[in-house]
């Protein structure tokens, strides 16, 4: 068994900083979609969304589901490279709803 922490790749900072980029794009606060992941069915607090925007807690495929479709995005938005410019015209053209 481990004994320290697994670090962060490139792949986990990247979904981290994408997910806060979406978030705000949506010009939603960490509560607003903590509470839409918990009203989807994935309970979240939004201390479990602060830690995992910072990378300080991992997001696991389940969370970042949830998050996805909170936010209304593609899971897939969230592990690629992106820019805040590219969600916010996402979030304006509702990609990924119902997803």
């Amino acid at each position: 068994m481990a004994t320290h922490p697994i670090a962060f790749g490139p792949a986990g900072i990247r979904a981290a900083r994408n997910i806060e980029a979406a978030r705000l794009a949506s010009r939603l606060t960490q509560r607003q979609l903590a509470e839409r992941c918990t009203t989807l069915g994935r309970p979240m607090t939004s201390n479990v969304l602060s830690r995992t925007e910072r990378a300080r807690r991992r997001c696991d495929i389940d969370d970042l589901v949830a998050i996805a479709a909170a936010l209304g995005v593609s899971p897939l938005a969230l592990l690629l490279p992106s820019s805040a410019a590219d969600f916010a015209t996402a979030v304006s053209n509702g990609v990924g709803e119902g997803v």
